[in-house]
């Protein structure tokens, strides 16, 4: 495939009748064209054929949400609607980064996450652990952001010493039993499966 040699992606072009042009291949293509070259890790952007504008976000958003459709169900509800929830927050602008970097912490550990997923899926206690495990991981990294993003605030925290919790505080108690519940839930299906 060759790639547009300004940028090393690959252009897309959607033109007003929502066809999709891969200038590469010289020919139109599909969504799941898109999606297999996410898998093969080609990168590409779409653009709009008339005015050049990036549709890249809004087409891998379509994707997905075609995916959603299909009945492969990788997104919870419950996370769909707390990532709602963060627009227009005050934490909106720390989202993106966050989610980025979970997800690549959870491909560095993808191999690693398989196999533990296969041995744990014999048994739901081992696929609960690992569950929290990760979740842990995941905590402990989104409160070393936070702490880079507002280094002075954490050292205000720590050296008042007061006893009485923070918003801070009481909104982490409350992410962790969100987290719980979430988990007691999967914990709840992973058993209907594994009985059924």
């Amino acid at each position: 495939m060759s790639a547009n040699t300004k940028t090393g992606k690959i252009t897309i072009k959607k033109y007003a009748n929502r066809r999709l042009y891969d200038t590469s291949a010289s020919r139109y293509v599909t969504l799941d064209h898109l999606r297999e070259l996410v898998k093969e890790n080609a990168e590409f952007e779409v653009v709009d054929a008339k005015t050049g504008e990036d549709l890249t976000r809004g087409v891998l958003a379509q994707i997905i949400f075609e995916e959603e459709a299909k009945g492969a169900n990788l997104l919870p509800v419950e996370f769909l609607r707390q990532l709602i929830g963060f627009y227009g927050d005050s934490m909106q602008a720390f989202v993106p980064g966050y989610l980025k970097m979970s997800m690549e912490g959870l491909m560095r550990q993808q191999d690693e996450l398989r196999e533990k997923m296969t041995g744990a899926m014999s048994s739901p206690a081992g696929s609960m652990a690992l569950l929290e495990e990760q979740t842990r991981r995941n905590m402990a990294m989104f409160e070393q952001a936070m702490k880079v993003f507002s280094p002075f605030n954490a050292a205000g925290q720590q050296e008042s010493g007061s006893s009485a919790p923070t918003p801070a505080a009481k909104d982490k108690n409350d992410d962790v039993k969100a987290l719980r519940d979430e988990l007691e839930a999967m914990r709840a299906k992973l058993d209907k499966l594994a009985g059924g």
